[in-house]
């Protein structure tokens, strides 16, 4: 694959937008025990700059939605009302704290018939669909976005397999998948099968729960403002990496939270 080194421009935000200038992100995420997960993919879009942000999460849930995100909307989950929000996204983000259950697998299903505008599928979406058997069936652009565990679920080897060879990893959940692979880690790799890019931004005190929910939050909100999933990958991991780094500058490493990453992300997206 041909190396990329140069990173796109942000959209350009015109002096006469309004919010539904900057996209609608659905956020299909969370569960009981792990709502923190939609919390932090939600938060991230708003601060990634989409106009409007909607969760859809366990009925009983909504209610801490509005306290955790009160700039979000939420929706309970259900198969009409995903079918209903679908058609009203200009992006979707699907997987973060959902758990592997088997309404996990049918949201996952519908959002991959229904989506006809770019899907981010990552965390428990990415589990649900392991081990990939072929190409995932969708007219949407996909964005998949695995951790190394999760790339090795997805290709049926193990993580040691992945780290050993990240550049062929990417290039295999590429041809297995048909999707805008995100492979994360030290070095994230970005891949659509004829290009890639090598992040160099981040440090370690990312590897902490949250931080990839933070990332799928902020790469569906540059696709709802109409980048292309190759060029919003790889602009997003690049601004979360530089979010974490500015963190790390101020707090440390050793004490860095998911939470603190999407307010350095509207600083480095000034």
């Amino acid at each position: 694959m041909k190396r990329v080194r140069g990173l796109p421009s942000l959209p350009v935000r015109p002096r006469d937008a309004h919010k539904g200038t900057f996209g609608t992100v659905l956020v299909v995420a969370g569960s009981r025990g792990m709502l923190g997960a939609a919390v932090l993919c939600a938060t991230a879009a708003l601060r990634g700059g989409a106009g409007l942000v909607r969760v859809m999460v366990p009925a009983a849930l909504q209610p801490f939605v509005g306290v955790a995100v009160p700039c979000a909307t939420s929706l309970p989950r259900s198969p009409a009302a995903l079918r209903a929000a679908l058609a009203n996204a200009d992006a979707v983000v699907v997987g973060p704290g959902l758990g592997t259950a088997a309404a996990t697998r049918a949201a996952v299903r519908a959002v991959l018939r229904h989506a006809d505008v770019p899907v981010v599928l990552d965390a428990d979406a990415l589990n649900v669909l392991s081990p990939l058997r072929g190409p995932l069936r969708s007219r949407a652009p996909l964005v998949i976005t695995p951790h190394p565990g999760e790339a090795a679920r997805l290709l049926g080897c193990d993580a040691a397999t992945v780290q050993r060879d990240r550049a062929a990893a990417a290039a295999a959940l590429c041809a297995r998948s048909g999707a805008v692979v995100v492979l994360k880690g030290a070095g994230t790799r970005v891949a659509d099968g004829v290009r890639e890019f090598v992040n160099a931004t981040g440090n370690p005190g990312m590897a902490t729960g949250g931080s990839g929910d933070v990332l799928a939050g902020l790469l569906a909100a540059l696709l709802a403002q109409g980048m292309a999933p190759f060029d919003a990958a790889r602009l997003a991991v690049h601004v979360h990496g530089r979010a974490g780094d500015r963190v790390a500058r101020r707090l440390g490493e050793r004490g860095l939270l998911a939470s603190d990453l999407p307010a350095a992300i509207a600083v480095e997206l000034r």
